[in-house]
């Protein structure tokens, strides 16, 4: 029998204080999501871009004042699907960080490389790759072959572009880098402008609080 998603207890803030009031179980996601967290664990879909797009714009509503943390472990999917999450980042007030725990491809790097300035991190070991973009159209009448083929382009142009003014690297540059699969170790994704930090480096931690990265040298 499947465990499907954990549930966990969850104080609703009150007006009322009810010491006796017992915890409301909630999914462990819906936990997350009230605390900022969220997630991009599968390819990009309509259906997974207007989950984030619409918790994003929800999480603005409902407190603009606390940043927000986008995990991300996908090998990309839909162009179009990976611009909106990336202009939901772009409109929401607060800052959102863009966390790569694993793998960000395609247009995961692109929505890793959106995040918010000195905010977007790369955990250890994890892997980030950029490619140009392609087009699911391969049948059809020559005319509209041609008119795919023109979109791409120009949406080809608008993702270099785009790393042009996130990375600061020269056209021509990202432009050569787009025309193969280049895989990225997080030393080289920072190197490259994708990220700004590796693993715990760009993170706040409590105060206090011991992470594996520390170390305590012995004289």
């Amino acid at each position: 029998m499947p465990v499907g998603v954990p549930k966990i207890p969850y104080d609703i803030p009150d007006d009322d204080d009810d010491e006796d009031e017992e915890a409301t179980w909630v999914d462990l996601y819906d936990r997350l999501y009230r605390e900022r967290a969220l997630f991009l664990f599968k390819d990009l879909s309509p259906e997974t871009a207007n989950h984030i797009v619409g918790l994003m714009i929800f999480l603005n509503i409902d407190d603009c004042n606390q940043e927000q943390f986008l995990f991300i472990n996908s090998t990309g999917g839909g162009v179009m699907h990976g611009l909106a999450v990336t202009n939901a980042i772009n409109f929401v007030l607060p800052d959102v960080h863009t966390l790569c725990v694993g793998v960000a491809a395609s247009m995961a790097a692109f929505i890793l490389t959106g995040g918010s300035q000195t905010k977007r991190i790369a955990f250890p070991h994890a892997r980030v790759m950029i490619h140009q973009p392609t087009s699911t159209f391969i049948k059809g009448y020559m005319e509209q072959v041609i008119t795919d083929m023109e979109l791409v382009l120009k949406l080809r142009a608008e993702i270099a572009n785009f790393f042009v003014q996130r990375t600061h690297k020269p056209f021509w540059m990202v432009y050569e880098d787009l025309e193969r699969d280049a895989f990225l170790t997080p030393e080289e994704a920072k190197a490259y402008g994708i990220v700004d930090s590796i693993g715990h480096q760009g993170l706040q931690r409590p105060e206090g609080r011991i992470t594996p990265t520390d170390r305590v040298d012995s004289e």
